[in-house]
């Protein structure tokens, strides 16, 4: 096959290249078919330009002798002299190699024939140098981008208005716990329960007993005693400040505030549900006189998680409730992961499943779910898992939260203020612990393991 019939076949092919990739809908099959059928012509074309390079080689002419001089004479061949003519520009260079890649043959890399020594054409102060670069745009006459006072200044970039948050899960124990709304003219709500403390004989629902008697016998009398739990609500508040201007120029700065601050709201109330005082706020579980504690195993090392203590404080439940939650910290996933129990001289692990870490984590103990939480503390201090039975937390609330914005408020300094105000409290539902029947080992609805 001739350098003609070759270039033929190349020209054909781009053309078979060029209708794939021009197609309605290429799909990703047409490009890399086209790719394959463009590095097959350039193939061909490599095979013509040699075939006819060997058709026109000349045996180049000997020059005059000349006085033989010491050291290393260099003949400059017609492709050196080409070379020192013209230096190429980057865009050029790429153009003229896809119209007419025989123009540039003298750059062919010599060990791969398809490639092209780009240094060598555009000059190498222009490859790797950004200081060679920047003069030579300096040298540009016309207007340009990259000069602010030539028109740079006329190019802007777009601008995206929404302020970016991270997305919390605040409000996931507020909807657990038992919520209950206030009318007007009440700012807290009274609760009666039966003062139950233990289920031994004479103590069930405060003092209620069955007796046996035989026929005719007296019957012995026996009464429930109860007692108030009452409820006042507290306020927590949230206040932001801003500038007129800022709230005019930025507009997605209000509806952020709005978004931001009843969630913040959220957060300081569920956290009081865990450790709050009950002094001007909710009073929280770590700090009730019904939480139970689990003591550590002997010996267990500090700030360890083991299969013992799980299996221990769910035996310390109430079994009463239904909607048990694992709360953990972050910090505890680890020692979860890695929890075990001895079975013959091996073992099997109690978290995860057959297929350990390469499948995914059951995210449950005892069929109840293992929620990570910030509200708990860290790995090794109470609190840092939690067994919880939300629906045995009361509260109240009065209208939920409560927006407000004024211009009032720093009139004569331009700031518009937003308030937002939540009316809320709750404590457990119960006063003690239960001593349950049989048993002198106390249950309650909230479980948490001691500090190791």
């Amino acid at each position: 096959m001739n350098a003609t019939q070759l270039r033929e076949l190349a020209h054909n092919k781009a053309l078979e290249a060029q209708a794939l990739l021009e197609a309605e809908q290429p799909t990703e099959e047409d490009a890399v078919k086209a790719d394959g059928l463009l590095a097959d012509a350039d193939k061909l074309r490599v095979r013509a330009e040699k075939i006819e390079k060997a058709l026109t080689y000349k045996e180049p002419e000997k020059p005059a002798p000349e006085k033989a001089t010491p050291g290393l004479t260099v003949i400059e061949d017609e492709e050196d002299k080409q070379k020192a003519v013209k230096t190429w520009a980057v865009g050029d260079f790429f153009a003229t190699l896809a119209l007419e890649p025989e123009k540039l043959r003298m750059y062919r890399s010599k060990e791969e024939p398809e490639h092209y020594n780009l240094s060598e054409a555009i000059g190498p102060k222009a490859v790797g140098s950004l200081t060679a670069a920047k003069a030579a745009f300096s040298k540009q006459t016309g207007l340009n981008e990259g000069n602010p006072a030539a028109g740079g200044l006329l190019v802007d970039v777009q601008h995206n208005y929404n302020i970016m948050s991270r997305v919390y899960s605040t409000g996931d124990l507020l909807r657990r716990a038992d919520m209950v709304g206030l009318g007007p003219n009440s700012n807290g709500m009274t609760f009666l329960r039966d003062a139950e403390t233990s289920r031994a004989n004479g103590s069930r629902r405060g003092g209620v007993r069955y007796y046996w008697v035989a026929e005719g016998g007296e019957k012995t009398a026996s009464y429930p005693t109860f007692e108030r739990q009452e409820l006042s609500l507290n306020k927590i508040v949230v206040l932001v400040y801003a500038t007129d201007e800022l709230l005019q120029d930025a507009s997605a700065l209000e509806g952020y505030i709005m978004q931001i601050a009843p969630e913040e709201l959220r957060f300081g109330v569920e956290d009081s549900m865990i450790r709050g005082t009950g002094a001007g706020q909710p009073q929280g579980i770590l700090g009730a006189p019904c939480l139970v504690t689990q003591n550590a195993e002997a010996g267990q090392a500090a700030d360890t998680v083991i299969s013992e203590n799980v299996i221990n404080m769910w035996s310390r439940r109430w079994p009463g409730a239904r909607d048990y939650v694992w709360m953990v910290n972050p910090d505890v996933v680890p020692q979860l992961m890695q929890m075990n129990l001895g079975v013959g001289t091996g073992g099997a692990l109690t978290y995860m499943p057959p297929g350990g870490l390469s499948a995914a984590g059951y995210g449950t103990l005892f069929g109840r779910p293992v929620l990570e939480s910030e509200y708990c503390d860290t790995v090794g201090d109470v609190g840092d898992i939690i067994l919880a039975s939300w629906s045995e937390y009361q509260m109240i609330e009065k209208g939920g939260v409560q927006s407000a914005s004024s211009i009032h408020v720093r009139f004569v300094y331009d700031e518009s203020v937003f308030r937002f105000v939540y009316r809320v409290d709750g404590q457990p539902k119960w006063a003690a612990a239960l001593t349950p029947y049989q048993s002198t080992i106390t249950q309650g609805p909230f479980v948490v393991l001691e500090a190791r």
